[in-house]
């Protein structure tokens, strides 16, 4: 029997993480290991002590805030994804979070099955933001954090590895694409388009779907709508 997906809740109001916890406490595959308050203590918890799979990440948190706590998660080379939860989708604060590393985001009044799901799939490698929100969060944030030089030439540089069908496929996804709209767009096969994303994730050493997304913009690869 697989082992449950070990989960903790990062959250300062105690009621949002009881009412998480009924839910998640009820599945045969899942295990809440943690609760915590601030984004420091979800960093220890994430990163010590036995680890996690899956932080479920408040934003606005005292001590570390969600942003903060993602990104020190994600370069700690901790295997835990981070879902952030959010009262609003079209959040600077969301923004910074996918851009340090959070595999998606879900509203607060998610119901338990969009929940459910999208914690399974982050565990399984998945990103768990529409496309089209992916491209609206960074069309409206990106010219407020503006990248720098050195930062833009460096994404640049990690392009280089892929081929010109690779930078093609890069391009789609940036753009807000599916995989059925890539194939359709590309005359390729769907599962053609499956395998270049997963050579994309593997050569830009990238987390999932999203961090492709941020790294084209990073790159100027796509521009954000004026």
């Amino acid at each position: 029997m697989t082992a449950p997906l070990r989960l903790v809740l990062a959250d300062d109001q105690e009621l949002v993480r009881l009412g998480f916890r009924m839910v998640l406490d009820a599945q045969e595959d899942m295990t809440v290991v943690a609760e915590v308050g601030n984004g420091r203590d979800a960093v220890a918890r994430a990163t010590t002590g036995g680890g996690c799979d899956v932080v479920l990440m408040d934003i606005r948190m005292p001590v570390m805030d969600g942003v903060e706590a993602t990104r020190r998660i994600v370069d700690s080379g901790s295997s835990a994804k981070v879902l952030v939860l959010t009262t609003f989708d079209l959040d600077e604060y969301v923004y910074a979070a996918l851009h340090a590393g959070a595999s998606g985001f879900l509203l607060k009044d998610a119901g338990p099955a969009e929940l459910l799901a999208g914690i399974r799939a982050v565990h399984g490698g998945e990103a768990v933001v529409a496309p089209t929100a992916t491209r609206r969060l960074l069309e409206r944030f990106v010219p407020m954090l503006p990248i720098t030089g050195e930062a833009a030439s460096r994404a640049r540089e990690r392009l280089d590895v892929l081929t010109e069908r690779e930078l093609e496929v890069l391009t789609a996804i940036a753009q807000g694409h599916t995989n059925t709209e890539i194939a359709q767009q590309l005359w390729l096969a769907e599962p053609t388009v499956k395998t270049h994303v997963g050579h994309l994730l593997s050569k830009l050493n990238a987390r999932d779907r999203v961090q492709l997304v941020v790294l084209a913009y990073d790159a100027g690869l796509v521009r954000p709508n004026p």
